[in-house]
């Protein structure tokens, strides 16, 4: 092979260009021109510093000519610019090309692209990096993630403990209502019933008056017999309307009232009057403020009779003497009426306070109580004056507290 042939396998095969001791291009290949996208018009005469690419320090191309010029060969892989922008990896071998005296003519570079080469393995190092952090951060990773799936499980556990919750509630729900619905039909039966009975007792009272007032006549005896009359009267009225009161209970269409509070305190305590006098109970009622509410005031003296009689069956069962009880009638700031009972009974106890207004429960002998007295009095509250009935011990007894929305003035 002659040494023409040499050169044209070199020159076919790789990048080639000369420069002189300058830097100055003297010669470029065609696949120099390719690679680099100039042509060779614009390359002759140029310094070789046109390919270079400006992230490479200034180091590297010192290093280079310190080379060179010790008449020493360069091999490195060098980064490059083409003329569209594109980065270019070369390996590079400059090579000086001396006279015959020793001395430096020119130099002659021979490169050949390697830049999928560095593209891949940049790759496969950041591949490299990505698995050494993955690596690194998996056992912190796997902690977090077990913690969020117990969170998950804690959270899955909740949310079906508070539907098994709901069910239970609906089927509670459902249960009251189904005793409600019997509770009313008892109710209208009893009125019925007593309907009668109640007529007839109020007939003969009237005729006990006259043939009593004909064959008595000692004023004084007539005084204290029409006292005993009226109460009674007063009494078979009051039965009657309390009757009526619950036979409608049930009926949604009813229209409420405005009644003051002290009305129906007032009455509560006229009705209750003997019973007040035979078991010796001690009552301080204290009107903060002389409040006016809505509802059904024969229902609303039933809430607080309910309360006196339950305190009666207390002091009588805890055999308790000095029997005080203390109603209060204020308001709180978002105006609503507040209606404070208590008693010095003992209190009720801790494992059953929670059960007081459920239906049908009772502390009492079944020839006592039937355990609806609570339960009524907290639906009349609840759903015929939109309020509120809780309960609660303080240091000497039961302490019932009733909040109910107030009449507004202009109304």
């Amino acid at each position: 092979m002659t040494l023409e042939q040499y050169k044209n396998a070199i020159e076919t095969s790789n990048i080639v260009s000369k420069t002189d001791l300058n830097g100055m291009i003297t010669f470029v290949n065609d696949e120099f021109c390719r690679i680099f996208e100039y042509s060779r018009e614009e390359l002759i005469g140029k310094n070789h510093n046109i390919v270079r690419h400006p992230d490479v320090d200034a180091s590297v191309f010192k290093a280079l000519w310190d080379t060179i010029l010790a008449k020493k060969t360069y091999k490195s892989t060098v980064k490059n610019l083409s003329k569209s922008g594109k980065t270019i990896y070369v390996n590079t071998t400059v090579i000086p090309i001396l006279d015959k005296n020793g001395a430096i003519e020119e130099f002659i570079a021979i490169r050949y692209d390697v830049t999928r080469k560095e593209e891949l393995t940049k790759e496969l190092q950041k591949k490299e990096r990505e698995l050494e952090n993955l690596n690194a951060t998996l056992e912190e990773r796997i902690a977090i993630q077990t913690q969020e799936l117990q969170l998950l499980n804690r959270d899955l556990e909740k949310r079906v403990e508070e539907e098994v919750c709901k069910n239970r509630e609906k089927d509670r729900l459902l249960f009251q209502q189904s005793r409600l619905a019997s509770m009313g039909e008892m109710i209208g039966n009893i009125a019925h019933q007593w309907r009668q009975p109640l007529s007839e007792l109020s007939i003969t009272l009237y005729k006990t008056k006259k043939i009593y007032m004909s064959q008595t006549e000692n004023l004084s005896d007539h005084d204290t017999f029409l006292s005993s009359y009226n109460h009674a009267k007063d009494v078979i009225k009051k039965m009657s309307k309390t009757i009526e009161d619950f036979r409608h209970f049930f009926n949604p269409n009813r229209a409420r009232e405005h009644f003051l509070i002290k009305d129906a305190v007032d009455e509560m305590l006229r009705i209750m009057k003997e019973t007040v006098h035979k078991h010796h109970l001690h009552i301080k009622v204290t009107y903060k403020k002389n409040i006016s509410i809505d509802g059904f005031i024969s229902e609303f003296t039933q809430v607080l009779m309910n309360l006196l009689n339950n305190s009666k069956d207390a002091f009588e069962s805890k055999h308790v003497t000095q029997r005080e009880i203390a109603l209060v009638i204020d308001s709180d700031e978002q105006s609503n009426a507040v209606i404070t009972y208590h008693d010095n009974a003992g209190g009720i106890k801790e494992d059953i306070i929670d059960k007081i207004f459920d239906p049908y429960f009772t502390t009492k002998h079944s020839s006592v109580g039937t355990g609806l007295g609570l339960y009524m009095s907290r639906m009349i509250i609840k759903d015929s004056m939109d309020g509120d009935m809780s309960v609660t011990n303080n240091d000497h007894g039961a302490q019932f507290t009733i909040i109910v929305p107030q009449r507004r003035k202009n109304e």
